[in-house]
C-alpha cells in the first residue's frame, strides 16, 4: 500500500512539473482561496469560537434585564440583590461597572479603566490575586476603608512591582485607596480594566429604574444555561408584577446568556457574513482549479484508456488523481498559510476597535488544523471530481479518440460550461453583496450628521466624581472647566471652545425619564430623590407628564464649535449662572414630540430631570437646537435634553476646540494648560474627524473585505470563462476549419463562439440572481437605505458580469475566427 502511494506521489510530482504553467496558475488560485479563508477564519475563531481565558468558561453567564419595549438593559441594584439572594442556579454572582478615571499615586498619573465590583466578582472567574488578598464583603460595606485590586501590568508598569503592598496607595475620585492585591497577568475583565474597587462602598441606589451595573454569574454544577435563564426570567417577571415603580425603565423580564455570546454577539453578524463571503471565494477558486484539472485530464484520455486496458481498476485511477490534487492543494495551502500570516496583520490593522478579542487573533494550532483539513477537503473534492469525469469514458472510445484530441465529447464540454456557470453564479452573489454594502456606505455618508467634523480637536478630561449632594465640589468643578475653557481660547489658531459630557459617535450619553411640571407643583425643600419620588408619586403615575430623553451636559460654545444650529429660542449665556434659574436646550426631535407639548411650543416649559444628576431644581426650556446623530449616522437622532455645565456640573467632559492650526500644536498647548491647572489629570486627545471615521469603521471593514473577495472572485470567474472557451476552441480547431472551408465567414465563427460563451454566462447569472434573492437577506442588518433585493444593484451586477464574460470570450472567439482551414484540417 505504501509503495503504491509513494509511486502515486512521485508520478503526481512529475505531472505537475510537466505542466509548469498550469501548475503555477492552480497554486496561485488555491493559495488565494485558502489564504483568504484562513485569515478570516482566524478572526472568527478568536472572536466567536475560542473559549474565554477563564476556568471552565462555558459555565459563566451574563445576566440582563429585558426592557418593556424590548432589548436588553443593565441591572438595577435592587434587582441584582433579588437575583443574588433568591436564585438557586449560581455558585457565585457579581455585578460590575467600569469607567475611565484619573488615577494618581503611581509613577505617573494615568487615565485608567476602573471597575466597581461586588464581593463575588473574582469567584465567578475562579481567579485569585497572585499577591495580597481579594476584595471581601467588609470592603463593600458603606463607609468601609477604600481598598483596590490592580492588574499585573499596572502593578509592574506604574507601581514598581513591589512584593510588599502595604505602602501602595492610589488616589481615585479624591479618595485614597490601599492596594490590597495584584491579579494574575492577562486578566482584564471588563475589557481594559486595570483597577478594581468595591461597588457599594458609598451605598446602593434603591431605585429599580436606575440601571447602573452589568452582572455575571457562574452556574452550579449540573445546572444548564437554559435552566438558569428560566429561573432568572421567572424572577424578572415577578419583580415587574410586584414593583410599585411601573414605567418604561422597569424591567419586564430578565435573561441569562453565555458570557462569550454576550461579549461577541454584536460582532457575530458581520463576521459570519465575511466567513460566508470568503467561503464563496474558495468555491470559485476550487471551481477554477477543477476546470483546469479537467482540461488536463481530457488530454490524458489515451493514457487512462491504456491503463484501464492493462487492468488498472477505476479506484486506482481515482487514487492517482486524488494524490495529484492532494499535492497541489497542500502546496497551495502552504503558500496560502504564508499569505494568511501577513493577511491577519492586515486584518488587525483594518479592523475596527469595537470588535472584541482582537488581541487573541493569531495563526495558532487550531488554525493549522483547520488549514490541513481544508486542504484535505479541497484535494478530495477536486481529485474525485476530476477522476470520475476523466475515467468515465469507455476504453475503446479512449483508444480511438486519444489520437485525435480535437474530437471532444459533448459531455466534457457540458461539464466545463457547468463549472463556468457555477463560478459566475457564486461571483454574482458576492458582487451583489459588495454592491449592496457599498450603496449602504454611500447612503450613510450622505446623511447630515448634524455637526461639523473637520478642524476640531477633542480633549477628554476626567475629574473626581463627587457625591451627588456635594454641591461645593460640583461648584469647584464648574469653576475648573470655566478656567480651562478660557485658557484654551488663548491658544493661537483656536477660534471656539466648548465642552460636552457626550461627544457624538463615542457611545452616547445616559438617558432617563423626565417629568413636565410647573414651579407651583414642586414640593417644599426636597432633600433626596426618594423623597421627591414619594411626594410626586401621583405625578409620576400620570403617563402624559413623563418623557424619555438623553441627558447631556454642555456649554454654549459646544454648539458653536460643532456647528449645531439654534432653531428657535436662545442658547446658554451669561444670565445662566449657578444661582440663576436652571435652563435647558432641547433637540428638535424632542420638540416635535406632540405628546409632550400638545399644540404648544416647548420653549418656556419647565421639566424635572434631577434623577440624572441629583439636582432637583426645575429646568426651563429656553431653546431648540438641531438634531445630532450621536450614536452613528446610520442610527436615528435621539431626543436630548442639554443642560448648562456651569449650572449642572459634570465630572467627565470632552473639550472641543475649533482650530485652523496644526492639531499637534493645539494638543501640545492644551496638554500644558491642563497640567498647569491640575498636574494629576491626564487627558486624551483625538481629532473629531478620527472619531467620525472610527464610527464608520465596521461598515468600511465589512465592505472592504467583501469587495476584495468579490473582486478576486470576478477575476477568477473571468479567467475561468476565458480558460474554458480557449480550451474548447482549441479542441474544436478541426471542426472550425471544416466550417470555414464550407463557407462560414469569420464573423459567423466569432458570433458562434461568443453566443456559446454568453449563453453559459447567462445561465450562471440567472442562477446567481435566484441565489442572491435568498442569500442577501443574511446581510439585511448591515444595510442602510437599500433593500436586499435592490433592483439597481442587481441590474448593475448583471451588466458587469455580462461585460466580463464578453471580454473573456472575445479573445478565444477572435482566435477561432482567424483559423486557417488548411492548417486546421491537417491539425492533430
Amino acid at each position: 500500500m505504501m509503495n503504491g502511494l509513494l509511486q502515486d506521489f512521485r508520478y503526481a510530482l512529475r505531472q505537475l512539473r510537466k505542466n509548469p504553467g498550469s501548475t503555477a496558475v492552480a497554486l496561485i488560485t488555491l493559495a488565494l482561496g485558502i489564504g483568504a479563508t484562513t485569515a478570516i477564519f482566524s478572526v472568527v475563531y478568536a472572536v466567536l469560537l475560542r473559549p474565554l481565558r477563564y476556568a471552565d468558561p462555558s459555565r459563566i453567564v451574563a445576566i440582563f434585564e429585558i426592557k418593556p419595549k424590548g432589548g436588553w438593559n443593565r441591572l438595577a441594584d435592587p434587582n441584582f440583590d433579588d437575583f443574588r439572594d433568591q436564585s438557586h442556579s449560581f455558585q457565585a454572582i457579581a455585578k460590575y461597572s467600569a469607567f475611565i478615571g484619573a488615577v494618581s499615586g503611581g509613577s505617573q498619573p494615568t487615565r485608567s479603566t476602573v471597575a466597581h465590583v461586588s464581593p463575588e466578582f473574582l469567584k465567578v472567574f475562579r481567579v485569585q490575586p497572585i499577591f495580597g488578598r481579594d476584595l471581601g464583603a467588609a470592603d463593600n460595606n458603606k463607609g468601609a476603608a477604600p481598598a483596590a485590586l490592580v492588574s499585573y501590568g499596572y502593578w509592574k508598569q506604574y507601581l514598581g512591582s513591589p512584593l510588599d503592598l502595604s505602602q501602595l496607595h492610589l488616589k481615585i475620585d479624591d479618595a485614597i485607596f490601599s492596594v490590597v492585591g495584584v491579579l494574575p497577568e492577562g486578566f482584564h475583565f471588563p475589557t481594559e480594566a486595570t483597577i478594581w474597587v468595591p461597588a457599594d462602598r458609598k451605598g446602593e441606589n434603591s431605585s429599580r429604574a436606575s440601571h447602573n451595573y452589568d452582572a455575571v454569574a457562574r452556574l452550579r454544577d449540573g445546572v444548564t444555561v437554559e435552566q438558569a435563564n428560566s429561573e432568572i426570567s421567572a424572577m424578572g417577571r415577578r419583580i415587574h408584577d410586584s414593583s410599585s415603580e411601573q414605567g418604561d425603565f422597569l424591567l419586564k423580564d430578565a435573561t441569562a446568556v453565555p458570557l462569550q455570546d454576550s461579549i461577541s454577539g454584536q460582532a457575530r453578524p458581520a463576521l459570519l457574513v465575511l466567513l460566508g463571503a470568503v467561503g464563496f471565494l474558495l468555491l470559485v477558486a476550487c471551481a477554477n482549479v477543477a476546470s483546469l484539472r479537467l482540461a488536463q485530464a481530457s488530454v490524458r484520455e489515451r493514457e487512462l484508456a491504456i491503463r484501464s486496458a492493462l487492468g488498472a481498476p477505476r479506484g486506482r485511477l481515482v487514487r492517482q488523481f486524488v494524490t495529484e490534487a492532494s499535492v497541489l492543494s497542500l502546496l497551495g495551502g502552504c503558500f496560502g498559510l504564508l499569505g494568511a500570516y501577513f493577511g491577519v496583520t492586515g486584518l488587525l490593522a483594518l479592523a475596527p476597535q469595537n470588535i472584541p478579542r482582537l488581541d487573541e487573533v493569531s495563526i495558532n494550532l487550531p488554525i493549522l488544523i483547520f488549514v490541513f483539513l481544508l486542504c484535505c477537503g479541497v484535494a478530495i473534492g477536486i481529485g474525485v471530481f476530476t477522476a470520475l469525469r476523466a475515467a468515465a469514458g469507455e476504453v475503446r472510445r479512449g483508444l480511438t479518440e486519444g489520437s485525435r484530441e480535437q474530437v471532444s465529447s459533448q459531455s466534457s464540454q457540458r461539464v466545463g460550461r457547468g463549472i463556468v456557470a457555477a463560478q459566475i453564479a457564486i461571483t454574482f452573489v458576492l458582487v451583489v453583496g459588495a454592491g449592496l454594502l457599498g450603496r449602504s456606505l454611500i447612503n450613510v455618508l450622505e446623511v447630515d450628521p448634524g455637526f461639523r467634523v473637520e478642524e476640531i480637536v477633542a480633549m477628554d478630561v476626567s475629574l473626581p466624581w463627587p457625591d451627588w449632594s456635594d454641591w461645593k465640589a460640583k461648584a469647584g468643578q464648574a469653576i475648573f472647566f470655566r478656567n480651562l475653557i478660557e485658557r484654551l481660547m488663548q491658544i493661537p489658531g483656536v477660534r471656539r471652545v466648548g465642552a460636552t459630557s457626550g461627544l457624538p459617535m463615542t457611545g452616547g450619553v445616559p438617558n432617563g425619564e423626565f417629568l413636565t411640571m410647573t414651579q407651583n407643583e414642586v414640593p417644599k425643600n426636597p432633600t433626596s430623590l426618594q423623597e421627591l419620588s414619594r411626594d410626586f408619586d401621583v405625578l409620576f403615575r400620570q403617563k402624559e407628564r413623563l418623557g424619555e430623553a438623553d441627558f447631556c451636559v454642555a456649554t454654549d460654545g459646544y454648539f458653536a464649535t460643532l456647528g449645531i444650529p439654534l432653531l428657535r429660542g436662545r442658547m446658554f449665556d451669561q444670565r445662566d449662572g449657578p444661582d440663576s434659574p436652571h435652563v435647558a436646550v432641547i433637540s428638535a426631535s424632542l420638540a416635535r414630540a406632540r405628546e409632550r407639548w400638545p399644540g404648544q411650543d416647548p420653549v418656556g416649559h419647565t421639566i424635572e430631570f434631577g434623577n440624572m444628576d441629583g439636582d432637583l431644581r426645575l429646568l426651563t426650556i429656553v431653546g431648540v437646537v438641531g438634531d445630532v446623530h450621536e450614536y452613528g449616522v446610520d442610527a436615528p437622532p435621539q431626543a436630548t435634553v442639554y443642560v448648562n455645565l456651569f449650572q449642572r456640573p459634570h465630572s467627565t467632559m470632552t473639550l472641543t476646540m475649533l482650530s485652523d492650526a496644526d492639531p499637534r500644536q493645539v494638543t501640545a498647548a492644551a496638554r500644558q494648560i491642563l497640567h498647569e491647572l491640575n498636574p494629576e489629570i491626564p487627558p486624551r486627545f483625538r481629532t473629531f474627524s478620527q472619531v467620525y471615521s472610527e464610527s464608520l469603521g465596521s461598515r468600511r471593514f465589512t465592505l472592504t473585505l467583501v469587495g476584495f473577495f468579490a473582486g478576486i472572485a470576478l477575476f477568477l470567474a473571468t479567467a475561468g470563462v476565458f480558460g474554458v472557451m480557449a480550451y474548447l476552441v482549441s479542441r474544436r480547431t478541426r471542426e472550425i476549419g471544416v466550417r470555414v472551408a464550407l463557407g462560414a465567414r469569420s464573423r459567423d465563427v466569432l458570433a458562434m463562439i461568443l453566443s456559446q460563451g454568453l449563453r453559459t454566462a447567462l445561465i450562471g447569472i440567472v442562477v446567481g440572481i435566484a441565489s442572491s434573492l435568498v442569500l442577501t437577506r443574511a446581510i439585511q442588518s448591515l444595510l442602510f437605505g437599500v433593500t436586499p433585493t435592490d433592483p439597481l444593484t442587481f441590474a448593475a451586477v448583471v451588466l458587469l458580469l455580462l461585460a466580463a464574460a464578453l471580454l473573456a470570450c472575445y479573445i478565444p472567439a477572435r482566435r477561432a475566427a482567424k483559423v486557417d482551414p488548411m492548417v486546421a484540417l491537417r491539425y492533430e
